[in-house]
């Protein structure tokens, strides 16, 4: 269902876990289609772990169940671009002290019981590859977790030794998942995030060193994420396309104070210096974003992930789909300046152009 016009990039979609609601129309994925629909959407991403939306040990088992779903999307006007497990993903590694926040996501009956947490949610994670396939996805979004995260600053120095360690065992729970991953024909895309190992280039090469480069290992970019920690998020997009499967469009700004840095002090959303914003009221630099990708031949959904501290998520939503589809790129079928020249010249002839004979 992507736009007709576009042969790479496919789009808008929109990411449904920040609009899901006890109240109709974000109540069911039926209801909740159609509303995507309505506002132009042509794709919608699907938390796995919501069961509004998707009964998750039933699609990792019924093909029938599965193209039920599908039918029932594409009757609303929609396609499922992808599963999330950001929840479950996170569950897989939670960092020394973080047990009673993490258990608030995950289930009660793995609640005070780390190792239960973490098998139940690896086999989220297993589940949700198999989903994938049976749904004929071939990307899920996921967190990484972040073993690491309460020792990101350096002081008292950590011994370079922990590190390693932490990417060791970061490693070591996330290679069974990507085996299954690669089984089910499946790329993972961690979203590179703060509070995730996972957080910028270096950690993520970091990982990937210690996974032996496995072709699954892939990554969700959200420029908003870049700019929040002051990198070069257009420069990221150079380094790392071979291994960006997935798009999460979503807008951030960040707004130099005298009180306040890049890590907000435990401030409100609203009184950070750095917050996110809907499309169009940030600072990033869509336009190069989409230039570069379609430069780089991305051939995955441009999703919508709104989150605002200002803007309601209805305007949000609806101003979100022209926004997308307004930087979505035909990517070029020919070169502007074919008609100048003959690049099929023989040898001999190309030895006349240079003196050469």
């Amino acid at each position: 269902m992507a736009h007709e016009n576009y042969s790479g990039m496919k789009g808008p979609g929109i990411f449904l876990a920040q609009f899901l609601a006890a109240r109709s129309p974000f109540d069911a994925l039926g209801r909740i289609a159609r509303w995507a629909a309505s506002h132009g959407y042509e794709g919608i991403q699907v938390p796995s772990g919501d069961e509004r939306c998707i009964d998750l040990e039933k699609a990792a088992t019924s093909q029938t169940y599965c193209d039920e779903l599908k039918g029932q999307c594409e009757a609303a006007g929609v396609t499922i671009t992808e599963l999330s497990t950001h929840l479950q993903g996170q569950l897989v590694a939670v960092p020394a002290g973080g047990d009673a926040l993490f258990d608030s996501i995950a289930p009660a009956h793995v609640h005070g019981d780390a190792e239960a947490r973490t098998r139940w949610a690896t086999r989220q994670l297993e589940l949700t590859a198999k989903a994938s396939r049976r749904l004929g996805l071939s990307k899920l979004a996921t967190f990484s977790g972040g073993l690491l995260w309460p020792f990101f600053y350096p002081f008292p120095q950590q011994p370079e030794a922990l590190v390693d360690e932490a990417f060791t065992e970061l490693a070591r729970r996330w290679r069974p998942i990507l085996d299954v991953c690669d089984a089910e024909g499946v790329d993972l895309c961690f979203e590179i995030h703060p509070t995730e190992d996972l957080h910028d280039g270096v950690t993520f090469e970091r990982f990937l060193d210690k996974v032996d480069g496995h072709p699954r290992a892939q990554i969700l970019y959200d420029p908003s994420h870049f700019l929040l920690q002051q990198m070069d998020y257009t420069g990221f997009i150079d380094c790392y396309h071979e291994r960006i499967g997935m798009f999460h469009v979503k807008d951030a700004e960040f707004r130099p104070s005298p009180r306040s840095g890049v890590y907000g002090g435990y401030q409100r959303w609203v009184d950070r210096p750095g917050r996110f914003r809907s499309l169009g009221d940030g600072q990033v630099d869509f336009r190069s974003i989409f230039s570069k990708l379609t430069q780089y031949g991305f051939d995955g959904w441009a999703v919508l992930e709104w989150e605002c501290c200002i803007k309601d998520s209805e305007q949000g939503a609806a101003e979100g789909a022209r926004f997308i589809r307004d930087h979505m790129i035909s990517p070029a079928t020919t070169t502007f300046d074919d008609f100048a020249g003959d690049d099929q010249a023989s040898d001999e002839r190309n030895r006349e152009i240079l003196g050469l004979n």
